[in-house]
């Protein structure tokens, strides 16, 4: 499976010009253009609407993207993974937790 990734991403991990961290290894499909975008700003710099932010009764669909392993989550397991990925057990940049209002109604 081969997963466009849109915005500004450097490498196969999903890591973008904003963060490029070693555990910045996650990208999120944006509720309103169903595209994923390593980060919000990738999404606001490459595009000309504003964020949808995913309501919480869609919290079961596959909209953030493992960058270790290709692995689509839910978000529903993706806000509850402890910030690893429920399928190869990658660390994920605990610090996105600190974003996550900009992606998903809380």
């Amino acid at each position: 499976m081969n997963i466009e990734i849109k915005g500004k991403p450097i490498d196969q991990e999903t890591r973008c010009e904003h963060y490029h961290n070693e555990n910045d290894i996650v990208a999120i499909k944006f509720c309103c253009c169903n595209s994923y975008f390593p980060c919000y700003k990738c999404h606001e710099e490459s595009t000309d609407h504003k964020v949808e932010l995913w309501p919480q009764e869609k919290f079961g669909e596959l909209a953030v993207l493992c960058g270790k392993c290709n692995t689509e989550l839910s978000i529903h397991h993706y806000l509850t993974s402890g910030s690893t990925c429920l399928s190869c057990g990658a660390a994920f940049n605990d610090k996105c937790s600190l974003h996550y209002h900009l992606y998903f109604q809380l």
